[in-house]
């Protein structure tokens, strides 16, 4: 299941209370789409998350800004799984330019979640945000 992010925006817009929230994060996370046992590697895994957090990517389209990056991304908390579910809503699919010019933090504070995650979940958000603006920066280098 992929949701798109105007449809994640508007779905946190309706609730009201956190722990509905945080059940809705944890949907999301078991809509991902299963990442493979061998796409849990260290090469894939994001460092500086207290949870384990793996992305794995896939890119299409010639060098430079244009090429599309896919990720796929999976973690062993149900919260932080719904992290990843929501980073990807934001940056998959998307050109390694798009990614680039992309402030994931002010759609974080938009949906309220920069004030209610944990600081460690808060760090796992910055690392993986980080990891995947690296690889967006290494495509458009390349």
């Amino acid at each position: 299941m992929t949701t798109n992010l105007d449809e994640i925006v508007a779905n946190f817009e309706l609730l009201d209370d956190w722990d509905d929230r945080y059940r809705y994060l944890i949907e999301l996370g078991k809509g991902l789409e299963p990442l493979p046992e061998e796409a849990h590697n260290e090469a894939n895994k994001v460092r500086g998350c207290a949870s384990q957090v793996w992305l794995d990517l896939r890119s299409e389209g010639g060098p430079g800004t244009g090429t599309r990056l896919h990720f796929r991304g999976d973690s062993d908390a149900h919260i932080v799984r719904g992290l990843v579910a929501l980073a990807l809503a934001i940056f998959s699919g998307r050109p390694a330019g798009e990614i680039l010019a992309t402030d994931a933090f002010a759609i974080y504070e938009r949906l309220g979640l920069a004030a209610h995650l944990t600081p460690q979940r808060s760090n796992g958000v910055r690392a993986m945000i980080e990891r995947i603006k690296s690889d967006a920066r290494a495509a458009a280098a390349a």
